[in-house]
């Protein structure tokens, strides 16, 4: 992927992980236009950021998907970069008596759904760019499991194979596909005590890192800064090792 002269396309852009990318691309002179469901992040984050663009999107709204593909297809016609960052997570105690199942199916339409959506909506237009990316971010999580957020992870974990396979599918084609994998990171995804965790990686320093991989590494297919490692390869450690380590890894983080 180059890192200049692109029209980039960022969901979940007012906010954590989305708006510092955002921001990463914009300062090296890129058109960024970011998306999202609260308009006041969206005004902020350009106010703070003049040139950027902004265009309100739910994307676990499927309706609002095409009618804003339209739009974007039509005021943005040189768009060649999708980065599909959008998503929510929230605990879920799989004990307790049943509320209804709103909650987890929010999180499948818009971290999953939302992607897989919005893909196939603008792929005609990233096809006829001379070169487009498709960038899904999928999570550390994705293979090694939070247990405290099941359908979070499960979300994760689909968006990492459904990520190979548009990879392959595409491979004949001038899109290529890229999955950011995070560790985590210091942002409010999780409420404001995240964006204070020491445990987490400060965001400023992830998003570095990630720039630094995407400009050095063009040809990169999967961005795992160094601080994912354990998570990402977790299961190349044998199934006893693997166990081990999700059962220490969920132990620690729940306490």
């Amino acid at each position: 992927m180059k890192t200049t002269d692109n029209t980039i396309l960022v969901t979940g852009g007012g906010s954590g992980i989305g708006r510092a990318m955002a921001e990463a691309f914009h300062r090296l002179g890129n058109q960024v236009i970011i998306t999202g469901r609260t308009q006041k992040s969206l005004n902020e984050t350009c106010a703070a950021n003049p040139g950027m663009k902004s265009v309100p999107l739910d994307v676990s709204d499927p309706k609002s998907i095409q009618s804003f593909a339209a739009q974007v297809t039509k005021e943005f016609p040189s768009l060649n970069v999708l980065i599909n960052n959008a998503g929510m997570m929230q605990p879920e105690n799989l004990l307790e008596k049943p509320n209804g199942l709103s909650g987890a199916e929010k999180t499948v339409a818009t971290n999953l759904l939302g992607p897989i959506r919005l893909t196939s909506a603008l792929l005609p237009l990233l096809k006829k760019q001379p070169r487009a990316t498709v960038m899904t971010v999928s999570s550390g999580l994705a293979f090694v499991p939070l247990a405290i957020t099941p359908t979070y992870c499960a979300t994760k974990a689909a968006i990492h194979s459904y990520t190979q396979s548009l990879r392959y599918q595409l491979k004949s084609t001038n899109v290529e596909v890229i999955e950011l994998i995070p560790p985590y990171v210091q942002t409010t995804l999780m409420g404001d005590q995240q964006a204070e965790d020491p445990r987490a990686m400060p965001l400023k320093e992830f998003i570095d890192e990630v720039m630094s991989i995407l400009q050095s590494q063009p040809d990169v297919k999967e961005v795992c800064v160094k601080k994912v490692y354990p998570l990402r390869f977790a299961t190349e450690q044998g199934q006893e090792n693997y166990e081990n380590f999700f059962n220490q890894f969920n132990d620690a983080m729940h306490s």
